[in-house]
């Protein structure tokens, strides 16, 4: 357990971003156990056919048995809406003996694969070959994925930015995730990497909140350099997997139409145009304009995150959309 003592310089700095690298290796993860990643399988079923069969050995490499990471592997995003190149830069800027001492402490007592045995004698190369197989990972496999992943990150973060602005932190940290929970200045996080209590006086340094579509679970990262990361879980990521179009009421889609009912039907989280329209198999273009239709309707509203535009109900969309109780009149 963790506790991140925070004060209100620390509140008035916190930050959310999101990481494309960060992504890119969490989803190595969930190749190398798509078990324990069962909503994925149709996005992992997807991706092994592009991995390149001689980066595999190396990508499963950096997932070792007490499923730790090599800190190296996911740096501190330094913007919002980071680059991947950007951020796979900084990786292949790290020394090597600092990439090799990374490796050495994920894996901790566990034998390495032989893939790295021999990382030692050539730590600078060992950290170049990694970098170079992350990059190819990344345009196979993650790249074609981004933008509706992107558009899940960011409606997390229009959606937490509101809870915070309306509620503050108690209202932001309430559904963060099961793990984390906040009390009298103090932030909580509960691993079971982390069966020690702990506690970070965080003393000015702000807090970088990451939203994650294949984090499990809420985690952190705590450098005395620099602010300490909590990625956790997004909302909406499950729909990242979603092909099917939703039930509609038959009601609804007589009153403003079948694609604007299921649109509606959809919008219970923000998303963008990109994401709505590869769940509903139509273009963007054609989602583009019955959103113009239902915004006109004032039946969702939309703000801008970065490049995207998200869409989400209004109070009366929210209203059309859910079913009433017999009996129940609407207030």
């Amino acid at each position: 357990m963790l506790e991140l003592r925070l004060g209100v310089t620390d509140l008035a700095s916190m930050w959310f971003a999101y990481s494309p690298l960060q992504e890119t290796v969490f989803s190595i993860r969930a190749l190398v156990l798509p078990g324990v990643y069962a909503p994925r399988l149709p996005w992992h079923d997807d991706v092994a056919e592009h991995l390149n069969p001689e980066d595999v050995e190396l990508l499963y490499a950096m997932m070792p048995p007490r499923r730790w990471l090599p800190d190296f592997l996911t740096p501190r995003p330094q913007a919002p809406g980071p680059r991947f190149a950007d951020q796979l830069g900084t990786v292949r800027a790290t020394p090597g003996a600092l990439g090799w001492h990374d490796i050495l402490a994920a894996y901790g007592p566990a034998r390495l694969p032989p893939v790295l045995s021999d990382g030692g004698a050539d730590p600078d190369a060992l950290v170049g070959r990694i970098a170079t197989v992350l990059d190819r990972y990344w345009r196979r496999c993650v790249r074609p994925w981004w933008p509706r992943l992107r558009a899940v990150l960011d409606a997390d973060i229009v959606y937490r930015s509101r809870s915070l602005a309306v509620g503050g932190a108690r209202a932001l940290f309430a559904d963060l995730h099961e793990r984390v929970s906040w009390a009298d200045g103090v932030l909580t996080v509960r691993q079971s990497s982390r069966p020690q209590h702990s506690a970070v006086e965080v003393a000015g340094r702000g807090l970088a909140l990451v939203p994650s579509a294949f984090a499990r679970g809420a985690m952190t990262v705590v450098d005395p350099a620099g602010p300490p990361v909590v990625s956790y879980p997004a909302r909406g990521r499950s729909t990242l997997w979603e092909v099917a179009q939703p039930a509609t009421e038959a009601a609804l889609a007589r009153l403003i139409g079948a694609p604007r009912a299921r649109l509606l039907g959809l919008l219970e989280h923000p998303a963008s145009t990109t994401e709505l329209a590869y769940r509903l198999g139509v273009t963007a273009a054609a989602v583009s304009q019955q959103l113009s239709v239902l915004h006109a309707a004032g039946l969702v509203t939309r703000a801008r995150s970065g490049r995207s535009v998200l869409y989400a109900r209004t109070t009366l969309g929210d209203r059309l959309a859910d079913p009433v109780v017999p009996g129940h009149v609407a207030p």
